[in-house]
């Protein structure tokens, strides 16, 4: 899921693919139940739905009303924020108005605008098991699990990915957080926020001093959900003081931008990068030029902010990508995250010196941020496309344009004898050559973030390498781009297109959910019978989750290498 800023010219299936970028001992013990959907709405183990007077939880601006599934507490679309439509478009986030009555917290909220996708081949589809869900400029909101409204659990905030452009709270069916606290005792929590042209662009010179900040506002919308967190979540158990923060893709480089941020510190106090961060955004002189040009596209005069705050969001977008396809360099890049070169205009955040002021994880790991322990990780089948079926000479040829020749060649001999039982269409994914997410790319960007945290000399980060291979549709789909999700949320039930809910998966998650859990309480993902060191640049040792859970150096070493020279 994409860095935004170069999926501005891509479809919304290419900006997935792009990035910037307790245990269930109870579960496993009978079958898992669920109904005919797995969807978002679906339930994952029996129980019945109540909206029980306990299920009304007080915040700071009125009381909620949630409802009771199987013994969880949910309380969907929760505002931390007021609209951001009209004339709140580009400004901070301002505070929900109070309300007197409950609020009715049961459904989720909107998604910000947002172009829908296309998926390139119906395999995707049925793996990734989307959920669009609607949208609307009042999108600031919170999705909470717990399991009671006392106590002081740690708490699991999520970011979605789909970079800085797409995507939402909801979009995929791993995300649904009742797991979590059903059996990892937990508050999880989920987040919208404004993407794209929405939350990213440079309006200060066309509406004023009160615009300074409207460049990044769709990071500054996740530090206000953080203060919210701050301020209400002892209300639904939850401690202040334990908040981990963790994104996958894009929302990988929202974590890792969040651990540069001033506005950000003291905040959260553990962080996690999955398949993504690190992102090499642009500066806030390049938004500037993105946003004069976005005005001609449109034929407005420079000042006129009243005419944009009205017109539909499609026209903008439109005019945006317009803009930023005449500005950035021909071709389309190599995405991914950590990507070298000149940075990219578009819909991500810049530094801007005062709320963003260094490339967090791209130039170094940030000195505010040492002391939060930090996970680091990536699958090994990132570039997955099902519609993408390369014989080996297409596939050697596809890394002979990218990397010569040789290197080719050494790539092909790499990844085959590491894996001489993966097809070919399996082994492309790992790296194909062709634009797209790079398995062996992410690791060496793995690898650099890893080093850098290290480099503070503070709090530890842990690296791992998920690499459990799906029996679903021959296994051809290998470990894709967000399939450590449905591990890490414990939801394989929910998410049985992609892992089956097979005896073995089902295990995997009750560990994975268990170590992304213990993280969150302790700042050490360590559990029972696992223990998880931290890397350092010497052996750059990972945890492998697959079948057999083991501790590695540098797992894909050899053929990561190769793609550094």
């Amino acid at each position: 899921m994409a860095k935004s800023k170069e999926s501005v010219v891509l479809t919304r299936r290419e900006a997935l693919l792009l990035s910037t970028t307790a245990g269930l001992g109870a579960a496993l013990g009978k079958p898992a139940f669920g109904s005919d959907s797995v969807k978002t709405g679906a339930h994952q183990e029996p129980g019945n739905v109540s909206t029980p007077r306990t299920a009304v939880a007080t915040t700071q601006y009125g009381k909620v009303r949630g409802f009771l599934d199987g013994g969880v507490l949910t309380f969907k679309g929760v505002p931390y924020g007021a609209t951001t439509a009209g004339e709140n478009r580009w400004l901070p986030a301002k505070p929900p108005a109070p309300w007197t009555d409950e609020y009715p917290a049961l459904a989720y909220g909107a998604n910000c605008p947002q172009s829908l996708h296309p998926w390139t081949a119906i395999e995707q589809t049925f793996l990734f098991d989307w959920d669009d869900g609607w949208q609307s400029e009042d999108m600031l909101k919170l999705n909470i699990w717990t399991p009671g409204l006392t106590g002081k659990r740690p708490v699991m905030l999520y970011m979605h990915g789909g970079g800085f452009s797409f995507g939402s709270s909801y979009e995929l069916p791993s995300h649904d957080g009742a797991q979590m606290a059903r059996h990892h005792e937990v508050v999880q929590v989920s987040v919208n926020h404004r993407l794209n042209i929405l939350g990213f662009f440079e309006a200060a010179e066309i509406g004023g001093s009160a615009y300074e900040d409207s460049a990044n506002v769709g990071m500054t919308d996740l530090v206000a959900a953080l203060k919210w967190i701050q301020e209400n979540i002892e209300n639904f158990g939850g401690d202040p003081n334990r908040v981990m923060i963790y994104g996958q893709s894009g929302g990988g480089s929202k974590v890792t931008t969040l651990m540069g941020m001033p506005s950000a510190v003291g905040l959260f106090h553990r962080a996690a990068a999955q398949s993504g961060g690190g992102g090499n955004i642009p500066s806030r002189d390049q938004q500037k030029e993105l946003a004069r040009q976005t005005m001609k596209e449109l034929g407005l005069a420079s000042n006129d902010i009243g005419s944009l705050q009205k017109m539909e969001w499609t026209k903008l977008l439109a005019a945006g990508n317009a803009a930023a396809a005449k500005i950035n360099p021909p071709g389309r890049p190599m995405m991914g995250p950590g990507a070298p070169g000149t940075p990219r205009v578009g819909w991500s955040p810049c530094v801007d010196g005062k709320v963003i002021n260094m490339r967090s994880f791209f130039d170094a790991a940030p000195e505010i941020s040492k002391n939060v322990p930090i996970l680091v990780g990536s699958v090994s089948e990132e570039g997955n496309q099902m519609s993408s079926r390369p014989t080996e000479e297409e596939w050697h040829a596809n890394l002979a344009k990218a990397y010569g020749e040789d290197k080719a060649t050494a790539i092909v001999a790499a990844l085959k004898k590491a894996y001489p039982q993966k097809k070919i269409q399996t082994l492309s994914y790992i790296c194909s050559g062709t634009p797209g997410l790079n398995g062996l790319g992410m690791r060496n960007n793995v690898v650099k973030m890893a080093q850098q945290k290290h480099a503070l000399q503070a709090a530890p980060a842990y690296a791992y390498y998920f690499t459990w291979q799906t029996s679903i549709l021959d296994g051809v789909p290998g470990a894709w781009h967000t399939a450590d999700l449905q591990f890490c949320f414990d939801n394989t039930k929910r998410c049985e297109q992609g892992t089956g809910n097979t005896p073995q998966a089902q295990a995997l998650a009750k560990k994975m959910a268990s170590s992304w859990a213990a993280f969150a309480a302790t700042g050490n993902p360590s559990i029972p019978g696992l223990n998880w060191a931290p890397t350092n640049p010497n052996t750059n040792r990972a945890m492998i989750w697959d079948n057999e859970c083991r501790m590695a150096d540098d797992p894909e070493g050899e053929a990561r290498k190769i793609i550094l020279t």
